[in-house]
């Protein structure tokens, strides 16, 4: 997950996706050693209401774009009939800006302002059920940097809004992996 936060090294998020899915898979080993449902549970619900999260803006971003749409459309192109089964007929066609208002944009500028909402929102809600997580394996591993690194998620999450936040994540991640190898075995 930290290489594939890095620049021009991850290829559509496969690599932090497979890094995802191997923290969860050690997530539900540790809930089962230490018989702390919780570490795996709050992680599984992070990702559930991650992609509730992104299914509800989409939702809510077709629900706001599609209706405006045609209206647009039409007044970029006025030649258009407005027949969606015609609508390849529009690459012909010369586009005429001149007559865009601010106020025919502002259902797509709602759209991105709802759907970057709802993201920021879930995203928050799914930093807080990660850093229960990584807490509660931090109190059974007793390392520390688990409870450091969930905090810092959770603030690059809050802070993703001004950019700040992509930093921190990447950090947090980063000390993740650092508590990882600092897990001590357990004495039998």
């Amino acid at each position: 997950m930290v290489i594939g936060g890095l620049p021009y090294i991850s290829q559509l998020g496969i690599i932090e996706l497979i890094g995802g899915i191997l923290v969860l898979v050690e997530l539900y080993g540790f809930a089962h050693v230490y018989k702390e449902r919780g570490i795996f549970d709050n992680a599984l619900y992070s990702i559930i209401t991650g992609i509730v999260g992104v299914v509800l803006a989409a939702v809510i971003g077709i629900a706001v774009v599609l209706p405006n749409i045609t209206d647009f459309l039409l007044k970029v192109f006025p030649s258009w009939n407005g027949d969606w089964q015609t609508l390849s007929s529009l690459s012909g066609m010369i586009p005429n800006t001149s007559n865009i208002g601010f106020g025919d944009i502002i259902p797509f500028i709602t759209a991105a302002i709802l759907v970057i909402a709802t993201l920021w929102v879930f995203g928050i809600i799914a930093a807080l059920f990660v850093r229960r997580s990584l807490v509660q394996l931090s109190a059974k591993t007793n390392v520390g940097l688990f409870s450091t690194a969930g905090t810092l998620l959770l603030i690059g999450a809050v802070l993703i809004i001004v950019g700040l936040g992509i930093i921190l994540m990447w950090i947090s991640v980063l000390i993740l992996a650092i508590a990882f190898f600092r897990i001590r075995s357990q004495e039998t």
